[in-house]
């Protein structure tokens, strides 16, 4: 069981650290949205959340920040939002389980110990859950209004349209992966409660059976 346990343990902090960089590149990616026009078939616009770029056809890019927050869309400042505050939570997903982990020696064979690892690694699940909550939502939210804007009939066909980005599937994966990674911290508790330690147990039925023998020879 502890095997199994340390497995569950090491592979969600491998997935948390996947999954922060991931939600890193989507963050700084500012390829949210993309547009070409027929107009220019050598250019397509990209935008991102802190930037506006110009894609050439020879691979050259020309990106241009945005002058201030106060002006932009609210899309792309409740995504800037969002995405801070995945950032944040993401890297205390990755850093609280550490001291839990059953590798780390620190606090063994103390039952103190034992149960602040597992908050720990507890806490450390959940906060990547609410990652994978604080990724999702604004990466879904501007794929839905991008879709919108596309299939709006009332646009002519003639105007160019905003497009998926490559920063929204890698949104996606980051979200999956942070939930991936919740659930295997907090499985690794419930496997580590259920993985009673043998000495504490060998204890209590010397217990028993010592407390067993003395009612016995008080009532013979």
């Amino acid at each position: 069981m502890q095997a199994c346990t340390c497995a569950l343990e090491l592979f969600g902090i491998f997935l948390s650290i996947i999954a922060w960089l991931c939600s890193l590149a989507t963050t700084l990616m500012p390829q949210w949205k993309t547009k070409s026009t027929e107009l220019l078939l050598k250019e397509s616009y990209e935008t991102g959340l802190w930037e506006n770029c110009v894609m050439h056809e020879g691979g050259s890019m020309e990106c241009r920040p945005y002058d201030g927050v106060l002006g932009l869309p609210s899309d792309i400042k409740l995504a800037q939002m969002f995405m801070c505050m995945a950032l944040a939570t993401g890297i205390l997903a990755v850093l609280l389980p550490i001291p839990g982990l059953q590798v780390i020696k620190c606090c063994m064979g103390q039952e103190e110990g034992c149960h602040a690892k597992k908050v720990m690694k507890m806490i450390g699940g959940i906060f990547s859950l609410l990652s994978a909550v604080e990724v999702l939502i604004p990466v879904s939210y501007i794929a839905h209004e991008t879709i919108t804007e596309f299939f709006d009939e009332s646009v002519s066909e003639q105007v160019a349209k905003w497009d998926l980005g490559h920063a929204l599937f890698c949104g996606w994966a980051a979200s999956f992966l942070h939930i991936v990674a919740g659930v295997l911290l907090v499985s690794s508790c419930y496997c580590l409660q259920m993985d009673v330690h043998p000495g504490a147990q060998k204890r209590h039925n010397v217990k028993a059976i010592a407390y067993s023998s003395k009612s016995t020879s008080e009532y013979v």
